[in-house]
């Protein structure tokens, strides 16, 4: 009988088991050492992941998204075992893999496959397609019915590429089409949980949609389950039935997709949600909401204390620096960890006072959201005011007596005529004096 045959023959699992989750993941950390000098002494460490909690359900789609740096891939790594853990536990269906050797994972890598990021650097140049695609079934020691080659060309046909590229090699394709040799590469020997590091972010926006519904139909038709890490929120909108929001190697939400697009509850995930662009021409001279965070993301190296978010948050206060908020469930099916969260009643309602970097965050975020956002207090009733008196009816003023008439002026007599001078006589000329 053939190994797939050999599978399909295993009963289903009973009812009691399903309820269990397929990966359970507690204080999960890894640091990477910083060493210096001659003796190459450990001087600090990179935080990439420091301490996450989560579960990942039979047959579910767990998205992961968050900036660059806040440790997705890594965590990708570590619940593959691809990485060993600094701290925390792995649970694989029930099973410690935490800290298991090669040999000990060798059998659990037939149901735990990765695609990863880079299609560039996740391919042997040295080897062609049909060596590649059929590497985990010499591995494995797993003869396919019909044949290696048969079954790699049709692994190659499902994934959109031609059966006649068996024997070519990796640098005769574009990243696109190398994406699609790591997603058959990852599917041959139908895992049962396929960790996705960036599946789609290579492929062109026609191919995506492709891709997308290409590994929906093989969920359900091999039953398989997804921690899909993506930068592109649409693209896990899509895809996911619940999300993880991720900031600097913390899960800072944690809900279903519904509730975390309809209503976020942390800070951080709002201004991401914020920033995706929405493709309606009829908006475009409307006023943007979007918010712009302040800075960048704090080193891992030495993150900030209590909540990492808050040296960004236009909401923090004096109890985010200094106290960490858990992880808790304030809603069914949504888990968030801040003391002042969106769209629900203050954790922390004695702390007002914002901190200097929340006020100058604020100058960022628009009116509109902080209206929304701020909780309003409860208002004073409005005392009613007194009705106003009627004012007195003004008592008509008396009608003025027309003045008399002046009396016509007379008009002047005419003047009598002044009598002409009389000439003057002319002077006697004055008589000659004597000698």
């Amino acid at each position: 009988m053939s190994e797939t045959e050999t599978r399909a023959a295993v009963p289903a699992p009973r009812a009691d088991a399903d309820e269990k989750p397929l990966l359970r993941v507690e204080g999960l950390v890894k640091h990477f050492p910083i060493k210096k000098g001659l003796l190459q002494r450990q001087v600090g460490a990179v935080k990439a992941v420091d301490g996450i909690d989560f579960e990942v359900r039979r047959g579910e789609t767990l998205g992961v998204v968050g900036e660059s740096g806040c440790g997705k891939s890594t965590m990708g790594r570590l619940i593959t075992r691809l990485l060993e853990p600094s701290g925390g536990k792995v649970e694989f269906d029930g099973t410690d893999i935490t800290h298991l050797k090669t040999a000990g994972m060798r059998p659990l890598r037939r149901d735990i496959q990765m695609i990863f990021q880079d299609p560039y650097g996740s391919l042997n140049p040295r080897h062609t397609i049909g060596t590649i695609v059929s590497a985990p079934f010499k591995l494995q020691g797993v003869e396919p019915e019909g044949g290696v080659k048969k079954e790699v060309q049709r692994l190659l046909e499902l994934v959109g590429l031609s059966p006649e590229h068996y024997n070519r090699y990796p640098h005769e394709f574009s990243g696109g089409q190398r994406q699609r040799i790591g997603i058959a590469r990852a599917l041959a020997l139908k895992p049962r949980m396929v960790v996705a590091d960036e599946p789609v972010s290579a492929l062109d926006v026609s191919i995506q949609a492709q891709v997308v519904n290409l590994m929906d139909d093989l969920q359900d038709e091999l039953g398989l389950t997804y921690v899909i890490i993506a930068h592109d929120l649409s693209v896990v909108r899509h895809v996911s039935d619940r999300i993880a929001v991720m900031y600097l190697g913390k899960i800072v939400e944690l809900a279903d997709r519904d509730s975390l697009y309809a209503a976020p509850m942390h800070p951080y995930t709002k201004a991401l949600l914020s920033a995706v662009p929405i493709p309606d021409p009829s908006r475009r001279g409307a006023k943007s909401e979007r918010i712009l965070l302040k800075g960048d993301v704090p080193s891992p190296i030495s993150p900030p204390s209590g909540c990492r978010f808050h040296t960004r948050c236009w909401k923090a206060t004096q109890v985010c620096k200094t106290t960490e908020p858990p992880l808790a469930e304030l809603r069914p099916g949504q888990r968030v960890a801040c003391h002042h969260p969106e769209n629900f009643e203050d954790q922390q309602p004695q702390d007002v006072v914002l901190l200097t970097a929340a006020k100058e965050a604020g100058e960022l975020v628009p009116d509109t959201v902080k209206k929304a956002e701020t909780p309003q207090e409860p208002e004073a009733p409005e005392v009613p005011e007194a009705p106003e008196v009627p004012e007195t009816p003004e008592v008509p003023e008396t009608p003025e007596v027309p003045a008399e008439p002046e009396a016509p002026e007379v008009p002047e007599q005419p003047g009598v005529p002044e009598e002409p001078e009389a000439p003057k006589k002319p002077e006697a000329p004055e008589k000659p004096g004597k000698d």
